[in-house]
């Protein structure tokens, strides 16, 4: 057997195992007709399965603001923006995001988990510590592993576990990191982010909230950081530009010092091509439409709100609902069950989830209608009582 067939005989293998236990991942072309309408296999259907909260990929204006940033500055950025140079685009959306935020300065790196997989090692070394809620996107845990810090889980959202770990293992290490999600990207629930920023205050420790599904959304579209009037000082405030914002690339908002360190040590950045201004454009467009359209914002929150007020379960706390069934074959059953009637909501497995807990992950977007909230509303519940009977 030559190399180049133990190779094959390798990923075959691998994928068999995959395919018993229903875990094989394939990507199927869908083209977008709108916001929320998908033409997959020439059938129309409603997606429930995007982070594009707001239907900035899809909005007029966002989509002209990228072409007229192709004409004015070309396809890509050639190089890392340390050898290229920042044309403006970048600085007019490095300074909106730090007025959003409400700090000094902000870094744009070309993607989100370019950007904590960067962050993360620049901040934080062999000879310190790490907490890390144990549901932190797989990015954020990617990042804390590149930096060669010794690691600590907390359970989810426990405050309580969080204050023993930091109790017992803080004054054991220079520095400290806390991070986690501000948004919850498979449960949709947010982080306590107050409570966090107490402790990491008690006990010198920096937080740093990902807030990939906050901005845009939650705390009038500031995010996480935001929430119920607040204004919590969080000095590392990490997000992307892929999902409401609906352009592409990740950030970080911080201290005008911070920024500067970043930018001058974090490798994702520094080896990494720039965004193309297509990108960089329609980002500046998407937040300028944040600031001016208060009401856009809350709709996606509203709309699932109507959904998880029509299945009794806990009301909607970010524009994620999740639908816990626990089984793999039984979430592909529900999601192909919600297809064959028009709508596409994704079945998350392990790994992306614990074992057990697969589920369909509802994501609610402002230009959903009502009526189709309510219809999916009707179909998992129909679901539910169909296959509660036959178990």
């Amino acid at each position: 057997m030559t190399h180049k067939d133990s190779l094959a005989e390798f990923a075959t293998s691998k994928l068999r195992v995959l395919e018993r236990r229903n875990l094989r991942r394939r990507i199927v072309e869908t083209k977008p007709e709108s916001a929320v309408e998908v033409i997959r296999d020439g059938k129309r259907f409603i997606s429930f399965s995007s982070n594009d909260y707001l239907g900035f990929a899809q909005h007029p204006a966002i989509i002209a603001a990228a072409i007229e940033a192709t004409k004015e500055y070309g396809a890509g950025s050639g190089a890392s923006r340390l050898v290229t140079g920042n044309h403006p685009l970048f600085s007019q959306l490095e300074q909106k995001l730090a007025r959003l935020k409400g700090t000094d300065d902000a870094v744009v790196i070309g993607s989100g988990y370019l950007t904590n997989i960067g962050i993360i090692p620049t901040l934080i070394g062999a000879q310190d510590i790490i907490f890390a809620d144990e549901l932190s996107h797989a990015c954020i845990l990617s990042g804390n592993r590149l930096s060669g810090a010794t690691e600590y889980i907390y359970r989810h959202n426990d405050l309580d576990h969080l204050k023993e770990l930091l109790s017992q293992h803080r004054t054991e290490h220079r520095h400290a990191l806390l991070v986690s999600d501000g948004v919850f990207s498979m449960d949709g629930d947010l982080a306590p982010v107050a409570a966090l920023l107490e402790l990491a205050e008690e006990f010198d420790t920096w937080l740093m909230t990902d807030d990939a599904h906050g901005i845009g959304v939650v705390g009038e579209g500031r995010g996480s950081c935001f929430v119920d009037g607040e204004h919590l000082q969080v000095p590392l405030q990490m997000g992307t530009l892929s999902k409401a914002i609906g352009s592409y690339g990740g950030y970080l908002c911080a201290s005008q010092p911070v920024i500067d360190f970043i930018r001058t040590r974090s490798r994702s950045f520094i080896y990494s091509t720039g965004l193309p201004p297509s990108a960089v454009g329609a980002a500046i467009a998407a937040l300028d439409i944040i600031s001016e359209e208060p009401d856009l914002v809350k709709e996606p929150i509203r709309k699932a709100r109507i959904f998880t007020a029509a299945l009794n379960l806990p009301e909607a706390e970010s524009a994620i609902v999740p639908i816990v069934l626990g089984d793999t074959e039984r979430t592909m059953s529900a999601a192909k069950f919600l297809e064959n009637e028009g709508y596409l909501v994704v079945p998350i497995r392990p790994p992306t989830v614990p074992n057990g807990t697969s589920r369909l992950r509802v994501a609610f977007c402002a230009a959903h209608d009502d009526e189709d909230v309510n219809r999916l509303a009707e179909l998992v519940h129909s679901f539910l009582e169909h296959d509660s009977a036959e178990r």
